[in-house]
């Protein structure tokens, strides 16, 4: 052939430049992300955890955050993965300094410093605050269903439960009665035992059965009491609702009166027959997602600034129901930043009366105007014409919120709930692969929330100052 190609040789000894520096283009997004790490975040709550001098040296926690943070942020979330990432991908071996810890490190150290790493999410809100990117002018508050770390085939209803516990619980005596039976016949001839079946005896195979069942008792009894737990809280505070209520109506206050109505009811509190706890992951609850499925999940709640789509507020909940939600991530919200938004987007799975009456009081104290749906429009409804003239003197609170998104101000700022918020979800879930946690029960389902909240708002720093805008922050 007389046409020449470029030099070509899979043996040459140098493959890569032999410095890590030289690996990666200038704005690659691992830079930003190493000298974050180095230069920027706290890293006190971390370094604290390590008083032991004894012992084989542990990885710099500079390296497994470095590497937890990128991988967070790109989508890679698997400890195993990450360990391959590192043999595998320049970046990772950059942030890990050509170093590789095994997937049993990477998940002990997210495991051991969990709240330290969910503190994250503050202290990138703070870095995004001091680059001007968070106005609290308007934000939109939404919640979003993430399947937990089991199968919803490993839950069970209580009345079955109860059915099992009961099935349960005489298997075990039966296999006890016939335990007490073999030793006390083995007492009597253990000559004739040893010689029919070795040594050993064939009957100690009849104490791992009877562990096995005992132990799959407890999970039920835990399970059990979990349910009963949840069903006296709950009726406990309905109680004392109900009671506050009818004394603010008599115009008394009585808070002893409260608490005994709240535990006469969490006395007599019965749970529902369907009331499930899943035995893989007994904090995760049977929820319905945005595609109509029936899925194990926690309840991912977010307030999101609209100015760069920054999160200022994220949280776990295990009740499917959003309307809980309203003035506790409001509240969040202004603790972290500081300062209560001028408005407020809320979508209809907030509205009830008690968030309609929080909302008017949220304004007279804080100001901030709240705009909540009070209801949701089929596919090809369309919103009705605002009325006009005065507002009837006798209109509910909901029927006061209807009026307000009616107008044109009110279709205006609401319009914008979907562009804030929906598209944050989508990049956590797509980008970042959030749509499963890894971490079971609901302190690490929180902490990887927020986790994966802060790598996100990181992730919105860096678009919005590439890698020298760190020096904003460290000057």
């Amino acid at each position: 052939m007389d046409k020449r190609f470029r030099a070509f040789d899979p043996h040459q000894v140098l493959l890569l430049p032999p410095s890590l520096d030289d690996w990666l283009p200038e704005d690659h997004l691992a830079r930003f992300v190493a000298d974050l790490v180095d230069e920027v975040l706290d890293l006190g709550p971390v370094l604290a955890d390590y008083t032991e001098k004894r012992g084989y040296p542990p990885y710099d926690p500079r390296l497994m955050l470095r590497l937890l943070i990128y991988g967070y942020t790109t989508g890679v979330r698997s400890s195993r993965a990450i360990e391959r990432k590192c043999a595998d991908d320049i970046a990772f071996r950059f942030l890990a300094a050509d170093q590789a810890p095994d997937f049993r490190s990477i998940s002990r150290f997210r495991r051991r410093h969990l709240d330290a790493l969910a503190d994250l999410f503050t202290q990138s809100l703070h870095l995004a605050t001091k680059l001007g990117m968070v106005k609290m002018g308007r934000v939109a508050l939404d919640g979003t269903k993430l399947e937990a770390n089991a199968s919803k085939h490993k839950a069970m209803c209580y009345g079955r439960l109860v059915d099992k516990e009961e099935r349960i619980e005489a298997e075990i005596a039966a296999l006890e009665a016939k335990a007490r039976a073999l030793l006390a016949d083995a007492e009597a001839t253990d000559t004739a035992e040893d010689q029919s079946f070795g040594t050993d005896g064939k009957d100690t195979d009849l104490p791992a059965e009877l562990d096995r069942r005992e132990k799959r008792l407890a999970r039920l009894q835990a399970a059990r009491a979990q349910i009963e737990a949840e069903a006296a809280d709950k009726a406990r505070r309905h109680a004392e609702d109900k009671e506050r209520r009818r004394q603010e109506r008599a115009g008394i206050s009585d808070e002893q009166a409260v608490t005994n109505a709240g535990h006469k009811a969490a006395v007599q509190a019965r749970p529902k027959p369907k009331a499930q706890a899943n035995f893989t992951d007994l904090d995760s609850r049977i929820m319905k997602n945005s595609d109509g499925a029936y899925i194990q999940a926690y309840n991912a709640q977010a307030v999101v600034d609209a100015e760069h789509q920054v999160i200022t507020a994220a949280d776990v909940t295990t009740n499917a129901s959003d309307a809980l939600n309203y003035t506790t991530m409001l509240d969040q919200s202004a603790q972290n930043t500081g300062v209560h938004p001028k408005q407020a987007l809320v979508d209809a799975g907030y509205c009830s009366e008690t968030n309609l009456e929080a909302a008017m009081d949220r304004q007279l104290a804080c100001g901030t105007d709240t705009f909540m749906a009070t209801g949701r429009l089929a596919h090809d409804e369309q919103v009705p014409p605002a009325p006009r003239g005065r507002i009837p003197a006798n209109a509910t609170l909901k029927e006061r919120m209807a009026r307000k998104l009616w107008t044109k101000p009110g279709r205006a700022a609401y319009c914008r709930r979907k562009a804030i918020v929906e598209p944050v979800f989508g990049q956590i879930m797509t980008c970042q692969n959030g749509r499963q946690l890894l971490l079971r029960g609901e302190d690490g389902a929180r902490g990887e929330w927020r986790l994966l909240a802060a790598c996100h708002n990181l992730r919105k720093i860096f678009r919005h100052t590439g890698t020298t805008g760190l020096a904003a922050l460290t000057g």
